[in-house]
């Protein structure tokens, strides 16, 4: 009886392996990730121009730099104990990434667990929201 070499078979079960992987990484990450299909239907009414930026920005270091700190980063001085409020400048957005999740997000806040993320929409106008979400995205790296 001829024997059948283990290199090829070696290879086409790490390559299986590879392929199951990436598809449970993928579906795990968009599991995290599954945002509100309502909010993701919100369009941004605001053009993401220079003067809405700096209002964004400047709304952003007085509401929000606090938790998130002044870079966005997510760890910000302030931020309640064992809350972990997330890094808004990677492409990781656990409510959704569309600019109509974000601007959800921000207005009413955030339920989950280790989420304390207070609602927004008493302290700040819609069209103040909308700026911010510009800010943010102007911070997003490519």
């Amino acid at each position: 009886m001829r024997r059948l070499s283990n290199v090829p078979t070696a290879g086409l079960v790490l390559a299986f392996l590879t392929v199951i992987a990436t598809v449970a990484i993928a579906q795990g990450r968009q599991g995290a990730t599954t945002g509100n299909p309502e909010a993701r239907q919100l369009k941004n009414p605001v053009a993401a121009a220079p003067e809405s930026i700096a209002a964004g920005r400047q709304a952003f270091q007085k509401f929000c730099a606090a938790c998130h700190n002044k870079d966005a980063k997510g760890d910000g001085p302030l931020a309640p104990k064992d809350s972990h409020p997330p890094n808004l400048i990677d492409n990781v957005w656990a409510y959704g990434s569309s600019d109509g999740e974000i601007f959800t997000v921000i207005k009413d806040g955030a339920t989950a667990p280790k989420s304390e993320m207070k609602a927004f929409k008493s302290r700040l106008t819609a069209e103040e929201i909308w700026n911010v979400v510009n800010y943010l995205r102007s911070l997003a790296k490519p």
